[in-house]
């Protein structure tokens, strides 16, 4: 077991709305499960357990990541340590990111050091339909080990990046309308496969679009533009989908919209330049206006876009911007958790939880925080090599 006592909480709890929930307490750990979260708790003198006084620094659940490219898009390695895109045809719902990951990437050194213990990997999108995303916690060696949900989406594409990667080509789609095309003609065939299931020899293809039809996990759609983005929407309604909003550039400019649609957004990467037309109108305003008008918001880095260890400092930008405090933190816990499917495991200290746990100095939103130690399905994996340094010796194993 292990107990961390004399700890500020902030437990990130979907019941508390968006007010402050922090209080001084400890949080019981044992078998990588939240055993218990207490204001009061007596550990009982038998117990064989490993005592952290915390020191009233501030504990919150691990950060999460819901949209990257961690270890299929490798830091320093070029060409070779790119397996992002699958670009040689415009469907391929069958690809799993799984089998692309490789978690030595050093990405995942840094994303552990941030306090960032799970994040939402998959596909890039050059093509139409990318392929099948999942989330991983961010510590181990064995993808398989990693799996918090796999497959957690199916990436879909809309706008510049797969009508000019196919253009180029003299391939469809070679504008919007092609990729909506081709996108409703696969999920028609997806649909009449499906409803003959059994019926029929199976296709492994249109196996991949199973959970997506049952609603299971959502489409993951990658939209920058207002007019991408109420495509998105028209097709996911057509075909009752679930699905995400990834980057919704100019979600700020239809927030209301948005807002009765009921599709949640994952905002970012506002860290990035403007590099395209089509996120001219990128701000980390976005993400406030969106969440004021009632839109369930994320934050993301779209690492290797920014950097997975700039997160925190993007919800903090958020905030500056205009999105309220907490919901900043929300952005990058509980919020990420609940859209991507994963909120019975992650994304806030409850029992019953995964023991994912990040320990800091200060809010984890402002550039000045230290990460003192991460904890990920309760085992320590990131201590700060200066945490002595950092709180006078106040952090110490008992």
């Amino acid at each position: 077991m292990l107990l961390l006592q004399n700890a500020i909480i902030h437990s990130m709890k979907q019941d508390h709305g968006a007010s402050e929930d922090a209080f001084t307490g400890s949080i019981l750990v044992k078998d990588g499960k939240i055993l218990e979260v207490s204001s009061r708790l007596t550990l009982p003198a038998s117990a064989d357990c490993e005592v952290i006084d915390v020191q009233h620094q501030h504990v919150y659940p691990g950060l999460i990541e819901a949209h990257c490219h961690m270890g299929i898009t490798e830091e320093k390695k070029g060409k070779e340590g790119d397996d992002c895109n699958e670009m040689v045809h415009p469907i391929t719902p069958m690809l799993r990111a799984i089998d692309a990951i490789n978690t030595m990437d050093a990405a995942f050194h840094d994303a552990v050091r941030a306090g960032i213990t799970a994040a939402m990997i998959g596909p890039g999108s050059a093509n139409v339909v990318g392929g099948q995303f999942a989330m991983l916690k961010t510590s181990g060696r064995r993808v398989d080990d990693l799996i918090v949900k796999a497959p957690a989406a199916m990436k879909v594409a809309f706008g510049d990046n797969p009508k000019t990667n196919y253009g180029d080509m003299g391939i469809s789609p070679v504008t919007r309308m092609g990729v909506a095309g081709l996108l409703r003609q696969e999920l028609t065939k997806a649909r009449q496969y499906y409803e003959k299931r059994g019926q029929i020899e199976p296709n492994f293809h249109y196996e991949a679009w199973v959970p997506v039809l049952e609603k299971k996990i959502p489409l993951k759609a990658h939209v920058h533009r207002v007019d991408d983005i109420f495509t998105a929407i028209r097709i996911a309604r057509e075909f009752d989908l679930k699905m995400t909003l990834d980057h919704c550039s100019e979600g700020h400019l239809i927030a209301n919209e948005l807002a009765t649609e009921g599709f949640p957004a994952i905002v970012g990467p506002d860290l990035a330049s403007r590099n395209k037309i089509e996120v001219q109108n990128m701000a980390f305003k976005t993400a406030g206006v969106l969440a004021k008008a009632g839109v369930l918001v994320a934050i993301t880095t779209d690492h290797p876009v920014s950097l997975i260890q700039s997160l925190p400092l993007c919800a903090g930008l958020s905030v500056k911007a205009g999105l309220p405090m907490q919901e900043g933190l929300r952005a990058i816990t509980i919020n990420p958790a609940r859209i991507c499917g994963v909120d019975d495991r992650i994304g806030s200290l409850e029992v019953g939880k995964d023991a994912d746990i990040a320990i800091f100095d200060g809010n984890p939103m402002e550039v000045f925080t230290n990460t003192l130690m991460t904890i990920i399905s309760g085992k320590i994996v990131y201590r700060n090599e200066n945490t002595k340094t950092l709180l006078a010796n106040k952090m110490r194993v008992q």
